[in-house]
């Protein structure tokens, strides 16, 4: 049975997965409603200042996600297009696997986990930049794959492919700005793993740098033009704060008034909610009410106080960072029972999405502890170690550290673009432990 499981060919298997992709996108977008969310509201106000030319761009939000809602239109639309990117990025999650592995049932198996995992589909459902940032993660890896298991690569080839890797990748960073290392990450990457010719490496790791410093580089240069800030936003200061926030009674009396407004709102959001998470975003008015300043300013401001409270309490801080980075693995699914057309079917997901969510923890506990046991050489070995598997588990770590250092909230959620590269990671891992442990069995019985 497993032999004939193991041995179907490419073809039967990506049908396999085209077939249920298809069917499970079709079904939820005939059967569940798109869902907005708090972030929803400006991302659709940003996408209207687009239509409008960009001249009311406030650079609260990098582009992307507005971007990709002006494009497609009113929320029907936007739904259906996501689970149509969320199909490719099925199809392009088998192409890598089986490039990594050489094993079209692995690359079955990956594909079929991300469009199984409701984690990943009902994110397809919801109006929020998750599914779109995937999608272009997915792509400029697919792009990379495609260039570093070429059969002798020429120059013009690896150029092109590495331009269009280091475009989806900066506009990965534009699409959620955490994402912000991928191109030059994988620039990196073929410097110091793809042993080519020189002059060809050296090509597709600059072009993929040039060309995702271009597509940032630009955007950086509006929000400084419009805004005088060196950022990929003009939120910087606000999203500090939801570090420094807990314990911003610390903040000098020189700032008193800006400590004062937000200590009271962050008593009534611990007593609304049990939590202070948050809270700066319904203290904007009141603050800027009571400093007069405006939102750039108070941003610029709260980015200075942050700063500093950073530097003079560096353990309350770090406390911060690891209690984020926990959370980072707790592999949320957002959805919501009564946007299912019958009752049931609500019922029958919740049971769904607590078995899903146990078995992703589970996963995540698996590839973290994996991840440290490749200090030693065996482990590597057994694992199987190659130079993909180093560039996917890179971009995990490199996305579970930077964003508990630059945010502390929604850290869980920061998790969702990359969960599938850890189901491919444990995956590849899985297999060679259980093809070792056959060959020790085969061993001992002979």
């Amino acid at each position: 049975m497993i032999k004939r499981f193991v041995s179907l060919k490419v073809q039967t298997w990506l049908t396999v997965v085209t077939v249920i992709a298809l069917v499970e996108r079709i079904s939820l977008y005939l059967l569940y409603r798109p869902l907005s969310f708090n972030d929803t509201t400006s991302y659709r106000h940003l996408a209207e200042t687009i239509l409008a030319g960009w001249g009311a761009y406030d650079g609260t939000r990098t582009p992307g996600y507005p971007f990709f809602m002006a494009l497609f239109g009113g929320d029907e639309r936007v739904y259906a297009a996501q689970l149509f990117f969320g199909f490719l990025t099925t199809l392009l999650l088998f192409y890598v696997a089986w490039r990594i592995s050489g094993l079209s049932w692995l690359a079955g198996l990956v594909a079929l986990a991300h469009t199984l995992n409701p984690q990943q589909i009902f994110f397809e459902a919801d109006l929020l930049t998750e599914s779109l940032t995937t999608f272009l993660i997915i792509l400029s890896i697919g792009f990379l794959t495609w260039m570093f298991f070429s059969n002798k690569p020429t120059l013009w080839k690896v150029l092109g492919l590495g331009l269009l890797a280091g475009l989806a990748g900066g506009a990965a960073a534009l699409s959620r700005p955490l994402f912000i290392f991928i191109p030059f990450w994988m620039a990196f990457f073929l410097l110091v793993f793809w042993h080519v010719h020189p002059r060809i490496r050296w090509g597709g790791a600059l072009i993929i740098g040039l060309a995702g410093t271009i597509v940032i580089g630009l955007w950086v240069y509006f929000i400084y033009s419009r805004f005088g800030m060196l950022s990929l936003t003009t939120m910087t200061g606000f999203h500090l704060v939801q570090h420094t926030g807990l314990y911003f009674e610390y903040v000098p009396d020189q700032y008193a008034i800006i400590r004062d407004v937000y200590l009271q709102y962050r008593t009534a959001q611990i007593a609304a909610t049990g939590s202070p998470g948050n809270t700066i975003w319904a203290a904007i008015p009141a603050l800027q009410q009571a400093t007069g300043l405006s939102f750039y300013d108070l941003s610029r401001l709260l980015t200075r106080i942050s700063i500093q409270l950073i530097i003079t309490h560096p353990l309350l801080y770090l406390k911060n960072v690891i209690l984020g980075w926990f959370w980072f693995w707790k592999a949320p699914v957002y959805y919501m029972a009564d946007s299912f057309r019958f009752a049931w079917l609500g019922t029958l997901s919740k049971w769904i999405n607590v078995g899903w969510r146990g078995v992703l923890i589970i996963l995540n506990i698996g590839f973290v502890g994996g991840s440290i046991g490749l200090v030693l050489n065996k482990v590597r070995q057994l694992l199987g170690m190659n130079g993909f598997l180093w560039f996917s588990l890179g971009t995990i770590w490199l996305t579970s550290i930077a964003q508990t250092f630059l945010d502390h909230g929604d850290n869980p959620r920061f998790m969702v673009p990359v969960q599938s590269l850890v189901l491919l990671v444990v995956f590849c891992w899985g297999t060679k432990l259980f093809m070792f442990l056959r060959k020790k069995d085969a061993n001992l019985s002979a």
